[in-house]
């Protein structure tokens, strides 16, 4: 396992500095911010990426993310022309030793949050989630906490027009199109695709999500058999749906799980959550039992500290403040210790 802390560039509040002070972490998760979706990354942008975390001393092997044109979603004629760019830009990240890219396909609509400073009786602030107050916004004219709302009003109309009629069938038909096209440069770089879950794991404004639950992955695999097609395990988002058992799913695609988002959410009723630290208790995603699935079945990939709460008066970027993250690194790092420690004993 190897511990590393999300960082945003050099544009980031938290200094690479900073993250290295962390027990335990080794690297960072990046990626170029400011090239638009659907465009090749310049490689001079991604050696100076990794010059500065190595000159921390920390390495640069995950990239969060690569963003996915919609148009390779929509499965439009245009979309051979973003797939090659695409291509293009996992050569390029293996060239300067990245072995890992985050990616999700969630159509128009990434994770989506209801309050970005749920407060919590101790003072600190979170990211949280009201099914009902999400099904009363109107997706055309969305200001919602959590989003990023990189499209105007027309374009966002646009684009769910676009959408209208798309099934979960035809979405998934494109992203086997999509892995089965990008997977020869991933042999040749050397790079392994993880594919996050959807946030919430359940369709959202009547756009469908495909990537939700343990059938999903399954189906994806059986699709795209390559070793290189993989996952992204977030506790946070496949914890959302109850219906997911996190430790047995950890168990079985272990050796497929290349990145794993450990994170806590506490169930305030059949849909909504507010998210917490990391530890078991704090919870009802057993990051325990978590841990030790993947340990026992043989992961061997990166793991982050994903969201944290704000405290002791931080006002950083929600969800993504250092305190609580780094409690958490340490927190995730004193859980595998203990459990590859155990194991070792009993294989003595």
């Amino acid at each position: 396992m190897k511990m590393t802390f999300r960082w945003y560039g050099e544009k980031d509040c938290i200094p690479l500095s900073y993250i290295k002070e962390i027990q335990g972490m080794t690297g960072v998760v990046t990626a170029v911010y400011d090239v638009p979706v659907g465009e090749v990354w310049p490689l001079e942008r991604l050696q100076r990426l990794l010059a500065l975390s190595n000159a921390a001393g920390l390495s640069m092997e995950v990239i969060e993310s690569v963003p996915v044109h919609e148009d390779i979603k929509l499965g439009k004629p245009t979309r051979d022309r973003y797939i090659e760019a695409y291509r293009q830009n996992i050569l390029n990240c293996g060239k300067v030793g990245v072995k890992c890219i985050c990616y999700n396909f969630m159509p128009v609509f990434d994770w989506l949050r209801t309050d970005l400073r749920f407060k919590h009786a101790d003072g600190a602030t979170s990211l949280a989630y009201d099914h009902a107050a999400l099904a009363a916004a109107d997706p055309e004219n969305l200001h919602l906490p959590g989003w990023d709302e990189s499209y105007s009003p027309a374009e966002l109309s646009a684009l769910l027009a676009a959408y209208r009629g798309m099934t979960h069938e035809k979405l998934f038909e494109n992203l086997v199109y999509f892995l089965n096209a990008v997977m020869p440069a991933c042999n040749a770089a050397g790079v392994n695709m993880a594919i996050h879950p959807d946030d919430p794991p359940w369709d959202v404004f009547g756009l469908p999500r495909i990537v939700c639950r343990e059938a999903d992955y399954d189906r994806l695999f059986a699709a795209v058999p390559n070793p290189h097609n993989g996952i992204t395990f977030c506790t946070g988002s496949l914890g959302a749906g109850r219906f997911n058992d996190l430790p047995a799913m950890a168990a079985k695609y272990a050796k497929r799980i290349y990145f794993a988002h450990l994170r806590q959410l506490k169930y305030t009723n059949g849909t909504d959550f507010y998210e917490n630290g990391h530890q078991t208790a704090a919870g009802n995603v057993d990051v325990y039992a978590i841990v030790r699935a993947l340990v026992e079945n043989g992961f061997d990939g990166y793991v982050r500290p994903d969201h944290g709460r704000n405290i002791w008066g931080e006002d950083a970027k929600p969800g993504y403040g250092l305190y609580d993250r780094a409690l958490g690194a340490a927190y995730l790092c004193g859980l595998f210790e203990a459990v590859e420690k155990e194991l070792q004993t009993k294989e003595a």
